[in-house]
């Protein structure tokens, strides 16, 4: 299936990392949607959702290509980090974390793949891209309105 035999144990490896770190976003996702409150309630428990949804999405698709390559879907799950704030910053800043932490883990896998399986390449580059979209995303929602500099640059 594989243009080039890449290494199956290292590239299993950190599919399963990926599969329960995706899974540990459906959780971190679906909790901090419950635990919106206020004015701004609906539409913020909508975009939590859907990136619990596409979470869960994205850990189907490492676990099916964890078996593609002969490998066992990890059971486990990602950390879970429960900080007791649920202040939407609080909850966006935990959630800025959890998409850098994706990132590193798509970018990894790409290095680990490239110029070995266009199959296992392109996956890894659309999550990135995915991944990054949601990250931007999260910047924005931290930003101050009329604040045109990234969130993540003040925090540094």
């Amino acid at each position: 299936m594989f243009e080039k035999e890449v290494d199956k144990k290292k590239v299993t490896e950190l599919l399963n990392h990926i599969l329960e770190m995706e899974m540990a976003g459906m959780v971190r996702y679906t909790h901090y949607s419950l635990m919106v409150y206020g004015y701004s309630r609906i539409p913020i428990v909508s975009w939590l959702r859907e990136q619990a949804n596409e979470s869960m999405t994205h850990a189907l698709e490492a676990g099916e290509l964890i078996t593609s390559l002969g490998g066992h879907p990890s059971l486990g799950i990602g950390p879970l980090l429960e900080t007791h704030k649920h202040d939407i910053g609080d909850i966006m800043r935990e959630a800025m974390e959890h998409e850098k932490n994706s990132i590193k883990a798509y970018r990894d896998l790409l290095t680990l793949v490239e110029g070995k399986s266009i199959t296992l390449e392109e996956y890894a580059r659309r999550l990135i891209h995915d991944e990054v979209v949601h990250a931007t995303e999260v910047d924005k929602m931290l930003r101050k309105p009329g604040d045109l500099s990234s969130f993540d640059s003040n925090s540094h």
